[in-house]
Formats: structure tokens, C-alpha cells, sequence
């Protein structure tokens, strides 16, 4: 946990305990069914909704943290989902209620991408893995203790737990606002040519992301780990239905995988430090294939607890590697809006992969959704090897000639806008 910045520990601290106060969505469900007396399909149809937002707030907020900027943005999204937190303590019309998780999803997702490229702006490239992990840990960390605080506390209501999360947002928000620098690197990030003068850097749209070809391999590949890891959130428990074993079962085995996060995090991250993202990708997908392949398997909870087991070490594997390879490929000056675009593929899987879990259950059967998770993780896992490794390769061999180069000039920006001198040198504005 040494050797990384001051100003990345603080995003680290809003990150705790902005997820330490994550009580919406885990009690969302039963809110609405309970409380509400909504239905059962009324409450998947607004969870839905909330990734559906996500779809929209991933690219916008990566547009706005490279125009406005990385803290203003993240202020604005954490302040936003604090507001839609409070509102579901009063509202209660389906229209009023569905209204408002759509919008918290929409901002609850914009302040991802700032976070990220705010993580890329600050952290020198050899360590921006470890860094990813380490807030991740921060989230699941957080996380595990909403879900364990808020179950103790659920005596006070759904709604004080829903104010208690604006609460916690705010303050999440106040921390971004007091004590995280802006990171923005300035345009043309310090770059000169040949006569001193500097270099405006070239403006990126997202049209222009989509239009980058290892980019955008990334992300689809992304797409389909992101849609195995999805689909154990719905088709784990309605497969463990199916077996026979009671719902009590359901809640032990999936917590399996937030213990195995918040406890072996850290050691993952020593282990996989320093490998090639390439071989930690493609063993992380092969992971995901195999630990939701064997779920066709499974006939115990020790047996289904054991599959949750393999594919959280991919989870644990792929999540920060992702991100540090998306920093990795994306422009300095446009690194909000290529982290936008790949956390719209995670929303995209978090809004398609639960319904077409429900539905090939409810088909095919579960045997065939698990097959078919362990064929997308095998197709990805190819994918990465074969497509991505002269990409990100290249990218090492770069850097590495953009370093040296302007090393033997005396300073990291004088040969000229070279890209990849500036990111193997950690460009903060």
C-alpha cells in the first residue's frame, strides 16, 4: 500500500465511505415489494432502470471530467445520487419512483469514469494496477459493510437507511470537494515541438473512442467478462431454486464472494503485480469460464460456494487490470471519455445479463445459461491473447523508448508531444 500518492488515499477515503453508505440498492428490492407493496416484477423492472442510467451516465460523465473536469464532476454526480437517495424516502408513486432510480443510476455511474481517469492522472503507470485494486477493495470493503450494518439496523426503517445514505454521499461529496486536487492534465499536457512552442493536443470525442480499434476490442471483450460475472447475481440463486435448497443457502454462498474480496484482495495484488496485463486478462476470463462452467456442476451449497470462489478471483484479477489497461490505451486529455465507454459496457451487461439469465432458466434451463457463461469466457480469454497483445504490447515498448528519450534530453516533455513519454512519467496538471 506504500509508494502511491496523498491525493489518490482521499479519492481511496470517499470511495469507503461512499460504498459504507450503499443502502439503496441493497435493500431497494425489498423496499419496494415490502414497504411499497409493489410487485416482484415491478422491483426488477426499477433495478433495471438503474443500470439503464448507468448506460447514460458512464459517457456523459467521461465527457464532462475532460471538458469540466475530474473534481467538479465527481462533486456534481456525488451530490446528485445523495438527492435521489433522499427522494426515495418520500416518494411513492410508481412513476415518482422509477423516475428517480433511473436519474441516481445516471449519476451514481458519471462519477466512475472521473474517478478513474483521476486515479490515471495521479499514479505512475507501473503502479496505476495496484491502485485500481486497491479502491476496488476500498468498494467491496465498503460495501460488505453496508450490507452488514444495514441489515442490523433495518429496525429503523428503509428510510432512515435511504437518508443515511444521502448523508453518506454528502459527505463523500465534501471530501472530493475539500481535499482532492483537480487532476485535468492542462491541454497539450506540457508538450513542445522543435521550436518551444507548445503543442495543442487534438480534440477526442466519443465518436472518435469508438472509432479506436485496440480501444474498442477492449471493451467488447470487456462486455462478454462483464456479462459471465453479471449473470451469477440472478442466475445463481433461481439455479440453487431449482436444485431444492433454501434461499438462506443463497445469501451464505454469495457472500463468499465479498469475504474472499475484502480478505485476499491485497495478496492478489502482490502476486499479479508487475505481470503482463495481457496473460492477467486471459487468465482472468479463463477464470470466469471455469468457475461459472462448473456451477452445472454443483448440487451442494459447499459445491456452488466453491465455483463463487474461482470466479471472484477473476473478478479480483480482471477489475483493476481493465481499468489500468483502458488508462493505459487512452490519450491523457481524453482519458474521462475512455473511461466512460468502458463503464458503459459494464452497465450495458448490468441491464442485458440479469433478464437474459431469467430467461434461459426459465428456458433452456440453468445447465445451459452456466455452458454458455463458460463459452463467453473462453471466447474472451482468446480474444485477449490473441487481439490485445500487440496493442498493449506495443504500448510497453513505447512508453519505454518515449522515457528514455526524454531522459537523455533532460526533461520528459522536451522531444516533442510524445503520448507515451508523458504516461510513463505520471502527466498531473
Amino acid at each position: 500500500m506504500s509508494g502511491l500518492p496523498g491525493g489518490f488515499w482521499w479519492l481511496w477515503l470517499s470511495t469507503l465511505v461512499n460504498r459504507t453508505g450503499a443502502f439503496v440498492l441493497t435493500f431497494l428490492s425489498l423496499f419496494l415489494t415490502r414497504e411499497l407493496g409493489f410487485s416482484a416484477w415491478y422491483a426488477g423492472l426499477v433495478i433495471a432502470l438503474h443500470g439503464l442510467g448507468g448506460i447514460a451516465g458512464s459517457p456523459l460523465g467521461g465527457m464532462l471530467s475532460d471538458r469540466w473536469g475530474r473534481r467538479p464532476t465527481m462533486v456534481t454526480g456525488h451530490l446528485g445520487a445523495a438527492a435521489c437517495a433522499a427522494a426515495l424516502a418520500f416518494v411513492t408513486s410508481e412513476i415518482a419512483v422509477a423516475t428517480v432510480v433511473l436519474l441516481m443510476g445516471v449519476a451514481m455511474q458519471a462519477v466512475r469514469p472521473a474517478i478513474g481517469a483521476t486515479i490515471a492522472d495521479q499514479v505512475p503507470e507501473h503502479d496505476r494496477r495496484r491502485a485500481y485494486a486497491l479502491n476496488y477493495w476500498a468498494l467491496n470493503l465498503g460495501f460488505a459493510i453496508a450490507a452488514i450494518g444495514g441489515g442490523a439496523a433495518l429496525f429503523l426503517g428503509y428510510r432512515t437507511l435511504f437518508l443515511a445514505e444521502a448523508a453518506a454521499t454528502t459527505l463523500c461529496a465534501l471530501i472530493v470537494f475539500l481535499r482532492l486536487p483537480e487532476t485535468r492534465p492542462e491541454a497539450g499536457g506540457g508538450s513542445v515541438d522543435k521550436h518551444g512552442e507548445p503543442v495543442a493536443e487534438a480534440k477526442v470525442s466519443t465518436l472518435d473512442v469508438l472509432r479506436d480499434g485496440p480501444f474498442l476490442t477492449l471493451v467488447l471483450l470487456n462486455l462478454l467478462v462483464s456479462a459471465v460475472f453479471t449473470t451469477p447475481w440472478v442466475g445463481l440463486p433461481l439455479t440453487m431454486d431449482a436444485a431444492g435448497l433454501e434461499p438462506d443457502a443463497y445469501g451464505l454462498v454469495i457472500a463468499v464472494n465479498g469475504v474472499v474480496i475484502v480478505g485476499f484482495q491485497l495478496l492478489v495484488n502482490k502476486i499479479t503485480d508487475k505481470r503482463s496485463p495481457v496473460v492477467l486478462l486471459t487468465v482472468s476470463a479463463l477464470l470466469f469460464a471455469v468457475g461459472t462452467g462448473a456451477t452445472a456442476l454443483a448440487g451442494t451449497p459447499l459445491m456452488f460456494a466453491a465455483t463463487v470462489i474461482v470466479w471472484t478471483i477473476g473478478e479480483m484479477v480482471h477489475v483493476p487490470t481493465n481499468a489500468a489497461a483502458t488508462a493505459r490505451l487512452a490519450p491523457a486529455h481524453a482519458r474521462g471519455r475512455y473511461q466512460g465507454v468502458m463503464g458503459m459496457s459494464w452497465s450495458i451487461s448490468g441491464f442485458v445479463a440479469p433478464i437474459t439469465a431469467g430467461w434461459v432458466v426459465g428456458g433452456p434451463g440453468p445447465d445451459a445459461l452456466w455452458i454458455g457463461c463458460a463459452v463467453l469466457g473462453a471466447v474472451a480469454a482468446i480474444g485477449y491473447a490473441v487481439l490485445l497483445r500487440r496493442a498493449l504490447t506495443e504500448g510497453d515498448a513505447a512508453r519505454a523508448q518515449g522515457a528514455a528519450g526524454a531522459a537523455s534530453k533532460g526533461s520528459a516533455g522536451a522531444g516533442g508531444p510524445v503520448r507515451e513519454a508523458k504516461e510513463a512519467s505520471g502527466v498531473t496538471a
